[in-house]
């Protein structure tokens, strides 16, 4: 290929155009741009659900990309060899691309930039994915932050860059290197009949995640402080999915959310401090990666989690605990991908505190499960609800789901939303649990409710105990 000044666009979770560093430095460096993405092991490791989703934005960006005169080029093998291999293939004497922050990414990604530049290869990364780089927000001892509050208040107030607009044009080659077909790599397989009942759910892509900012910006954001804990509501920005795969970026929404504020909307400020949890999770990643295996708090190690019965635990994942406001977000998330936050955290507690079963069993479910899953927050969700994780307290806190739907669904719309059996007409939404869920689990919405798995009394007893052993044994 004639291109000496190519540049390959590696992207990963940046599926996007606008506000896209790696791409604006790409173009001004002149030449032709090929934008590539590789399936490696970090994309062969997602769940069934993420996996599903992120083959949707690639087939939406691949789109988006055709419609400016782009390509997007896909290659599956490891990032180590395919991306030696296109430069050499296209004469290409750049690599740019947007820095992810967990431990195997960093490992890969400082080996391809070691060979690049070893080759004499120019190879930069940029910000793409936060707000804020973990390494430049530090308390004023110079460490980094364990609790949200403070690293809230030391960021608030920072200038975060205004979002840049999507280059005019995106210089094309005059060849093109060969690409794989994303249909070959059936990347959503493993989804199986749920993901015909998933895909309405989904919003995917670019120009679909502005419109649902400006929407919840328009009409969500003023009420959002006390609607986004009703789960029987459309009451959050719905974003999570799109800000995981870097089809919006994070300072598009912040700059969203600042307008907002300084125009009165009343839940603006919470929905900024939501943003900063999300980035609060990926400090803790980058600097304690352990969190993502192991109690992020030592201490935790001898607590009496047990990877929980089979049948039990079988059970919490069916949605069948006979806790309806349980049952009904694990049905929510077959159906849609997604689990509403407040119905998130009593799921957690149940498991881990009711059920006394080990935060890990939860969270790779879920990795297995959601279409926004995000490896902090994911991560940091769990261990936090669990007590074992950063700001954490009080630990012991014990979400009671009787009472935790009864104030935050107290007309029922949430329970009725997702939980067929007893009901004589089922909504849509509780019925397509049946056609989402494995057909092995033999499921059937004409079934009896199931009793509850334990009592929500006795359940809150045995974590108490427990927590009072551990406390004697510290």
């Amino acid at each position: 290929m004639e291109q000496k000044r190519a540049t390959l666009l590696w992207l990963r979770r940046d599926l996007r155009l606008g506000d896209h560093p790696a791409l604006l430095a790409a173009c001004a460096r002149g030449g032709p741009v090929i934008p590539v993405f590789i399936h490696d092991a970090s994309v062969a490791r997602l769940g069934a659900a993420a996996k599903w989703r992120l083959g949707l934005s690639l087939g939406q960006l691949a789109r988006d990309l055709a419609a400016r005169g782009s390509r997007l080029i896909l290659r599956r093998g490891d990032a180590r060899a395919v991306i030696p291999a296109l430069v050499a293939e296209t004469g290409a004497r750049a690599v740019h691309w947007s820095r992810l922050y967990d431990p195997q990414a960093i490992a890969r990604d400082r080996d391809v930039k070691a060979a690049l530049k070893e080759a004499g290869i120019e190879a930069q990364s940029h910000n793409s994915h936060l707000l804020f780089e973990p390494w430049t927000v530090e308390t004023g001892t110079g460490g980094f932050y364990r609790v949200y509050s403070p690293m809230w208040r030391a960021v608030k107030d920072r200038e975060v860059p205004a979002p840049q607009a999507a280059p005019p044009r995106i210089p094309a080659p005059e060849t093109w290197p060969d690409s794989e077909a994303l249909d070959d790599w059936r990347i959503g397989a493993a989804m199986d009949r749920g993901a015909a009942v998933c895909a309405p759910h989904q919003c995917v892509g670019e120009a679909a995640a502005l419109d649902r900012l400006g929407a919840f910006v328009a009409h969500g954001i003023g009420p959002y402080k006390e609607a986004r804990n009703t789960p029987g509501i459309a009451g959050t920005s719905g974003l999570s999915e799109n800000l995981t795969y870097g089809e919006i970026s994070p300072r598009t929404c912040w700059h969203a959310g600042l307008v907002a504020l300084h125009e009165g909307a009343q839940g603006a400020e919470h929905w900024l401090k939501e943003l900063v949890w999300r980035e609060f999770a990926y400090h803790l990643m980058y600097h304690t990666p352990e969190i993502l295996t192991r109690n992020w708090r030592p201490e935790w190690d001898a607590f009496p989690w047990s990877d929980g019965e089979a049948g039990a635990v079988l059970r919490w994942k069916q949605g069948r605990t006979g806790v309806p406001f349980v049952d009904a977000a694990m049905r929510e998330m077959y159906v849609t991908g997604k689990m509403h936050n407040r119905a998130r955290m009593n799921v957690a507690s149940y498991l881990t505190k009711h059920m006394m079963v080990h935060w890990r069993v939860g969270m790779d479910w879920f990795a297995d499960c959601l279409t926004d899953w995000d490896p902090a927050s994911n991560a940091m969700g769990w261990q936090w609800v669990a007590g074992c994780g950063p700001d954490a307290a009080p630990y012991f806190r014990i979400f009671n789901p009787e009472t935790q739907l009864a104030r935050f669904d107290p007309e029922g719309a949430y329970a009725r939303a997702w939980i067929a059996e007893g009901q004589a007409r089922p909504s849509a939404s509780a019925l397509s649990y049946f056609d989402a869920v494995p057909r092995s689990w033999g499921l059937d919405p004409g079934d009896p409710y199931p009793a509850p798995l334990i009592g929500l009394a006795e359940g809150r007893r045995r974590a108490l105990a427990a927590y009072e052993q551990r406390e004697v044994r510290t």
